[in-house]
């Protein structure tokens, strides 16, 4: 594709380079932006440039975070009892949306995936089963989506704790085989959550 402008086609690229933006809506996304105020696109980059800069991870769950810990980690009013495992920050989101849930989280920051080379190493294990082994601790849910990367996970995590006097469970099958936790509806995750049962490896 041909532009008019090298700033333009610069400004395409930097679009085109985020996940599910193809060049024809980047075009669009750069196109809407030069008919704004310039205070408004002023506003749009900066709060890109402060996120970057500023954002941060909980020390304790690993969710983003605006403080050295989390609202949630922080919060009075969850439950300190029991710890949700997730792969990602938009599995916390998600389960949030359901309000069905009131303890704290774990965010490991992927799965085990030995042909893509990832690790239990490479992911934020070590410091759930620090917090496991807090007396506070009495449950574990597996809220991991039901692929085989991640009952292989699944698996690996219930073996570690298997030592450890805690209760592990995992989500109730609302939520097919090989599916996206992130992109069940919160009604499905609401009940799963639940309804969650014992893991039996």
């Amino acid at each position: 594709m041909n532009y008019p402008s090298k700033l333009i086609e610069d400004a395409v690229n930097a679009f085109a380079s985020l996940p599910s933006i193809g060049r024809k809506t980047a075009l669009r996304l750069v196109l809407h932006l030069i008919k704004e105020q310039p205070e408004k696109v002023e506003n749009f980059a900066n709060a890109l440039t402060r996120m970057r800069q500023n954002i941060r991870f909980c020390t304790e769950c690993g969710n983003v975070s605006d403080a050295a810990i989390c609202a949630i980690c922080s919060s009075p009013r969850r439950d300190r009892r029991t710890i949700c495992v997730v792969e990602g920050i938009k599995d916390v989101m998600a389960i949030e949306n359901t309000q069905q849930y009131m303890g704290l989280y774990h965010v490991l920051g992927g799965v085990i995936a030995p042909i893509e080379g990832i690790g239990p190493d490479m992911l934020n294990i070590e410091p759930l089963l620090e917090r496991a082994r807090k007396e506070e601790t009495t449950e574990i849910i597996m809220a991991i989506s039901p692929t085989i990367e991640g009952e292989t996970t699944i698996f690996y995590l219930a073996k570690q704790l298997e030592k450890l006097d805690v209760q592990v469970s995992t989500l109730a099958r609302g939520i097919s085989f090989g599916g996206e936790l992130e992109y069940a509806d919160e009604v499905t995750l609401g009940r799963s959550i639940a309804s969650r049962r014992l893991y039996e490896s």
